[in-house]
This record gives C-alpha cells, structure tokens and sequence, in this order.
C-alpha cells in the first residue's frame, strides 16, 4: 500500500516504541517523514532501520523536547520547511511514571503533565497554520486506557491522558469545517519501552488492576499493532473519523 505517497507527517516519540514503529510504518507506506524524540540516541537507531529498509531518503530527524516550548516553536517550523508543508501530526511522545497518590509531589505530577499533556498542545498549537494549509490534514494523539478505565498507581498519567482525550475532541470541533480531522488513540496491553517498566511502587497491589491479559492473542501485541491503527486513521481509510478516541487493547478492558 502506498496510501501516504506525497503526504509530509511530523511523528513525536519517534525514538522509541510506538513512535518508532510509526515512523516505519509510514515511510513504508511512501510517506515523507520528521522524525521526533528527546533521545538521541533512538532517532540514530530509527534512521539507520529507515536506511536498511529503503526509506532513509524520505526520513529527517530532530532531537526536541515538547514540554519546551521555544524548543517546540522551533522545531515544528523547522520540520515544516524541510517537509515543505504539513499534512499529519503524530503526537506519540510521553512518559509513564507511576507513584502511591498520597506520596505525589508536585514536581513529579506537574512533570507528567508538562510532557504527555501540555507537550501535545504545544506541538498542535505550533503545528496548526501549517496543517490548515494542508491535504487532508490529520492530528492523531496518544491517549490511554487509563483516562477512561481505572489504573492504580497512575494518577497523574491517567489525568495527562484524559486530558488529552478533551483536548482531541475539541480540536476536532473546531476546525472540522476547515478540514482537519482530529483522533485518538488509546493503547493498552502494548508491549513498549514505556510499558516494560513504569515504575510500580515496591509494595504495589497487582490485584488492583484487575484483568491483565488481553482476550485476544497470546499476550501484549507489540508496537506496530497501534501503528497499523494510526496509518488508516491518518490516511483515507480513516476520512470519516474525528473527535473520537480508538481503543487498542485487544478486549482488555471490555
């Protein structure tokens, strides 16, 4: 499939899991693509596999921290020049971090906030007059089964991502009658760098999270089953699709 031959797309948390497989998925797909991340050290392994694969010609990386905004103003309108516009905004990049509510603080909450919920906005708000001027523009955001179902330990990533649910559906509203489209992704049961290890607390009660395993497959599904799931959303195939958030969890939380 060739569905993104000529579409330019800025993938954040490119370095890494989710982001990454992305990344591989739409230059698979023909895409152009600004490859995003804080580390490093995973946008070098995700260019040298774009390389290996043939896409290493449509792929450009930048190192950027979305909690920083001058950073973000930066480098959204560098990508933007180098792609000669913008059609798709992947806003993968976050962190998990997980604590006992009670023993919070605020910098450790406030932390959270400022990458996975405040990051997106800064990257939407910078990235919108270049979308507006686009070819079926598209913003896909990474919420989580925490903003909806219950996961102990987890208060403020499961804040940081609902509010990222109310952000996507207002974006959706409001510049639906200009042409962008506007989705969520909700991810669980995905096996990730993120997700490997988030930190319990040592006397951390696993009864409390209830099912764990998916009622589907074999185990956690990796990767590149949610980039599967934001190529048709961002391409197309998912052209009747906004303001709505699409769960991942191989039946989870059902």
């Amino acid at each position: 499939m060739e569905r993104f031959d000529g579409r330019r797309v800025l993938i954040t948390g490119a370095g890494s899991g989710i982001g990454q497989a992305t990344v591989h998925r739409i230059l698979a797909e023909g895409g152009r693509v600004v490859a995003a991340d804080i580390d490093a050290a995973g946008l070098r392994a995700t260019a040298e596999r774009a390389a290996a694969d043939g896409g290493g010609d449509r792929l450009v990386t930048a190192v950027l921290d979305i909690s920083d905004e001058a950073a973000v103003r930066t480098g959204v309108a560098a990508a933007v020049s180098g792609l000669g516009g913008l059609d798709v905004l992947v806003n993968a990049a976050g962190i998990l971090r997980a604590s006992h509510t009670h023993e919070t603080g605020l910098d450790f909450f406030n932390k959270i906030i400022s990458v996975n919920l405040t990051g997106t906005f800064l990257m939407i708000r910078e990235a919108l007059p270049a979308l507006l001027a686009g070819r079926s523009p598209v913003v896909v955001n990474f919420s989580s089964t925490s903003a909806s179902f219950a996961h102990p330990y987890m208060a403020a990533y499961a804040a940081s991502k609902g509010g990222i649910q109310s952000l996507t559906h207002a974006i959706a509203s409001e510049y639906a009658k200009q042409g962008l489209r506007a989705v969520c992704v909700a991810p669980g049961s995905i096996q990730s760098g993120m997700t490997l290890d988030p930190g319990l607390p040592e006397d951390a009660d696993l009864s409390l999270f209830g099912k764990l395993l998916p009622a589907i497959g074999k185990g956690f599904a990796g990767p590149e089953t949610v980039a599967g799931v934001i190529a048709m959303l961002a391409s197309q195939d998912g052209a009747f699709i906004t303001g709505t958030e699409i769960r991942i969890d191989g039946g989870t939380h059902m």
